[in-house]
């Protein structure tokens, strides 16, 4: 009973050390493996336990396995960890390679989740709030978007290894638990693009100042374009960089800004921009 509670002890210890590690995620990214330094870093005090005391061909073994591509949404990066743990303690050795097999299966779903949910809902709901109050001046806009934060990811980061871990290789990796994820995943796109259209609304502002005469009568052609599609103009350039981003690729980014400050500026001269 005392070494059950002896172990039970270090692996809560140990689930805490991977849990903190576990903000490092993105610290070491890049274009090769993406995050798998990170990965390899937040599993590390488990394979200490497991290969401290194995033959060095196992520890490198070991090493290399968990040091494969990873790239996930670092935000829900926790049931991956936790399902990660329980598979490398229970499966056998001939059969260490399926645990990174269900990782690399997961990844994909939990981004999809983690970025339609959090990363293009949660957290610009936060900021804009943050933001509104630091626009008038207000300390408080940058404080509370990191008490907002804090109180939003880390619960689901820590409670969702520790349920990963609890549940192993049964967590959302049967049937129910895809149709749930799909689920899931389908709702927080809905959600994401419905935030995404709001956004557009409310930050991207172009404004055209071309009139024209007719007889007596003076049109304006921005009231006549919102009589007929209001926000017409910023729907369009969203529309037409999301293109330019998934033709060019997202290293022209820098390009793209460029262009878009100079054309700004031009057509501003020229008097056809507001």
């Amino acid at each position: 009973m005392t070494n059950k509670v002896q172990q039970d002890d270090v692996i809560k210890s140990e689930l805490r050390k991977s849990f903190f590690r576990s903000n490092l995620l993105m610290a070491t990214s890049n274009f090769e493996r993406m995050q798998a330094l990170g990965a390899y870093y937040s599993i590390v005090p488990t394979l200490k336990r497991l290969y401290g005391d194995k033959p060095k061909e196992e520890r490198v073994a070991a090493i290399r396995r968990h040091l494969e591509f990873f790239n996930t949404n670092p935000y829900v990066y926790g049931p991956i960890l936790g399902i990660t743990m329980a598979m490398e303690e229970q499966t056998p050795k001939t059969q260490k390679e399926s645990v990174i097999a269900v990782r690399t299966g997961l990844m994909g779903p939990f981004a999809g989740l983690g970025d339609s949910l959090l990363a293009m809902t949660v957290v610009p709901i936060y900021m804009s709030i943050a933001s509104g109050l630091a626009i008038e001046g207000n300390p408080i806009g940058p404080i509370l978007f990191f008490v907002l934060f804090s109180l939003t990811i880390w619960p689901i980061k820590y409670k969702g290894l520790m349920l990963g871990y609890e549940k192993g290789s049964a967590l959302l990796t049967g049937k129910d638990g895809n149709n749930i994820l799909r689920r899931l995943s389908t709702m927080g796109n809905v959600v994401g693009m419905m935030v995404v259209g709001s956004l557009i609304v409310t930050t991207v502002r172009i404004n055209t100042a071309i009139e024209y005469t007719v007889g007596e009568s003076t049109i304006n052609v921005q009231e006549m374009l919102d009589g007929i599609m209001p926000n017409l103009f910023p729907f369009l350039l969203t529309i037409g960089i999301y293109y330019l981003l998934k033709r060019k690729s997202a290293k022209n980014a820098v390009r793209i800004i460029i262009a878009i400050m100079v054309a700004g500026v031009a057509l501003s001269l020229l008097g056809i921009l507001a």
